[in-house]
C-alpha cells in the first residue's frame, strides 16, 4: 500500500543496479563516478552510500557518518562545522567548533596518551609516562608540553609570568609583553619592550637527528623605541649574512651577499637588487606602484590599477583588484592556471599534467554551480553551491551541507560510459549507460527506458520483476 501511495517501484535494469524509485521519497541507485550504490530518501534528508572502498550515510545537515574499513578510518560530523570526530587507527580527534576538544592515541614511543581542551581556557594531558603529563587552567596556573608552537610553557599568573621553550631556547616573560629574558645555547637576550631589547648568538655546530653534523647560524638584534629604530645581523657565520638596519620612517636598509634593498621616507622609495634571483625592483610606494626588471622577476604593478609579474615559473596579473585575478604556475610536470572575477564569484582552476596531457579543471559560480573535472575525465556538475566555492575541496562540506541545496546534478564517467542527472532530488532521475538509459519521473509514476529496440514508457508500474525474469531495459 505504501508502494503505491508514494510510487515506489523497484526494477532491476541490465547494467543499472537494483533501484529504488520514488524521486524525492526515496531512490536507490548506482554510482556514476565510481563502484557501489547510494540510497536517498526524502530528498536531501537521509542518504547512504557504499562505494568500493567506504561506506557514508548522513542526515544532512545535521549528521554525516564516514567509515574506511581498509585504513581503519572513521569520520563524524554533527552540524559540521560545528562537532567533529576523526580516528586513523588509534588515533583520534574530537572537537566542539575548535574550542573543545578530546584528542589522543600512541605517541612514537607507542604509549598511550589524551588530550582534553577547552580553548583557550584549559588544556590536559594524560599518558602512561607521567612525564608527558600536564595540565594548565589559563591565564591562572599550569603547563602545556607541545602546544601552540612551543616545546613547553609555564604560566603563573598569566600575564605576570610565563616561560617557554623552543628547542635550546628558554624564554621568560615578566608583564608580558614587556619585559622578558632569554637564554639557549650560545644565546642571551632581554627586552624592555617598546623602549630597548638586544639579543645575541654565536654561531656553533649541532648535530641532526640524522647523526650529521649543520651549523646554527648566529644573530645579533637590537632595537630601540620599536618600531622605529632597529639593527640586526642575522645568518651570522654562513655564507650570506644579512645586514638589516632601519630608523623610520627615514629610512631602511637591508644588506647581504645576494641581496641589496633600500627603503627611504618608509614606505615611498625603495629599490632592490637582488643578486641571486637576478632582478631589480623599484617600489614608489612599495608594494602599490612597483616595477622590476631582470631575468628573475619583471612585474608593473599599479596598486589597484594593474599588475602583471612573472618569472621562469610563476605569474600573476590583476586587474582592478579584486575585479579580476590570475595566476599561473609552471614547474613541469606540472601546470596549474587559476582565473577569478571578484575573488570568489567565479573561478576556474585548471592543473595540467604535461608528460600525460591530462587536465583537472574546477569551475565555481558562487552561488550558483559548480564544475569538477578530474584527470581521468570524470565530471561532477552541480547547481546552487552556497558554499563549495568559498571553500573548494573541502569534503566535509560537500558530506554535509551539499546534499541540501544541490537542486541539480550531473555526473558523467568517460572510462565506463556511465551518465547521471537529477533534478529536485530526483523528482526527474536519468542514468545511461553506452546501451540503455533509464529514466524516473515524478516519484517513479513514469518510467522511460531506451535501448536499441527503441523507447518504452511505462506508467504506474510498481512491479517488482520475477527471479529470471528479463528486465525491461535488458538485451
Amino acid at each position: 500500500m505504501l508502494c503505491l501511495l508514494f510510487g515506489i517501484g523497484f526494477e532491476s535494469r541490465g547494467l543499472f543496479a537494483s533501484e529504488w524509485s520514488a524521486g524525492p521519497f526515496a531512490h536507490e541507485f548506482s554510482l556514476t563516478l565510481g563502484a557501489g550504490t547510494r540510497t536517498e530518501w526524502l530528498g536531501p534528508i537521509y542518504y547512504h552510500e557504499a562505494a568500493e572502498e567506504q561506506i557514508t550515510w548522513a542526515v544532512p545537515p545535521f549528521f554525516s557518518r564516514l567509515v574506511n574499513p581498509g585504513v581503519d578510518t572513521e569520520e563524524y560530523d554533527i552540524l559540521y562545522p560545528l562537532v567533529t570526530y576523526d580516528r586513523f587507527g588509534a588515533e583520534y580527534n574530537w572537537q566542539l567548533f575548535q574550542l573543545l576538544s578530546f584528542s589522543g592515541g600512541q605517541t612514537q614511543d607507542e604509549q598511550k596518551s589524551d588530550k582534553f581542551t577547552v580553548f583557550p581556557f584549559y588544556f590536559q594531558r594524560r599518558s602512561a609516562d607521567p612525564a608527558q603529563n600536564y595540565t594548565a587552567l589559563l591565564p591562572f596556573w599550569g603547563t602545556l608540553k607541545d602546544r601552540l608552537l612551543r616545546d613547553e610553557i609555564r604560566v603563573r599568573l598569566f600575564p605576570v609570568y610565563s616561560r617557554t621553550e623552543k628547542k635550546d631556547v628558554v624564554t621568560q616573560n615578566f608583564l608580558f609583553p614587556f619585559l622578558h629574558l632569554r637564554q639557549g645555547n650560545q644565546l642571551d637576550g632581554w627586552q624592555f619592550w617598546p623602549l630597548m631589547g638586544h639579543e645575541h648568538r654565536e654561531p656553533f655546530a649541532t648535530t641532526n637527528y640524522l647523526g650529521l653534523e649543520q651549523l646554527v647560524p648566529g644573530h645579533d638584534k637590537l632595537f630601540i623605541a620599536w618600531p622605529f629604530f632597529f639593527n640586526n645581523h642575522t645568518a651570522v657565520g654562513t655564507t650570506n649574512p644579512v645586514h638589516q638596519q632601519a630608523l623610520l620612517p627615514l629610512y631602511s636598509h637591508h644588506r647581504s651577499p645576494q641581496r641589496d634593498s633600500s627603503t627611504y621616507l618608509w614606505p615611498f622609495f625603495t629599490y632592490t637588487d637582488d643578486r641571486e634571483r637576478k632582478y631589480q625592483e623599484w617600489g614608489v610606494p612599495w608594494p602599490l606602484v612597483a616595477f622590476a626588471r631582470g631575468e628573475g622577476k619583471h612585474m608593473n604593478r599599479v596598486w589597484p590599477f594593474y599588475s602583471h609579474a612573472t618569472n621562469s615559473i610563476l605569474t600573476s596579473d590583476f586587474v582592478l583588484w579584486p575585479v579580476y585575478k590570475y595566476n599561473r604556475a609552471q614547474a613541469a610536470p606540472l601546470d596549474r592556471e587559476r582565473t577569478r572575477w571578484l575573488i570568489f564569484l567565479y573561478s576556474q582552476t585548471v592543473e595540467r599534467n604535461t608528460a600525460t596531457g591530462q587536465a583537472k579543471t574546477r569551475t565555481d559560480l558562487w552561488p550558483f554551480f559548480t564544475r569538477q573535472q578530474e584527470l581521468d575525465g570524470r565530471e561532477r556538475f552541480q547547481v546552487l553551491a552556497l558554499l563549495e566555492p568559498l571553500v573548494p575541496g573541502n569534503k566535509s562540506i560537500e558530506r554535509n551541507w551539499s546534499p541540501v541545496w544541490s537542486v541539480f546534478r550531473h555526473e558523467r564517467n568517460p572510462r565506463t560510459g556511465a551518465e547521471s542527472r537529477s533534478l529536485l532530488w530526483n523528482l526527474w532521475r536519468e542514468d545511461a549507460s553506452p546501451t540503455n538509459s533509464h529514466a524516473s519521473f515524478f516519484f517513479g509514476i513514469a518510467k522511460r527506458d531506451r535501448d536499441g529496440d527503441g523507447v518504452k514508457w511505462r506508467w504506474f508500474d510498481w512491479s517488482r520483476p520475477a527471479t529470471g525474469e528479463a528486465p525491461p531495459a535488458a538485451k
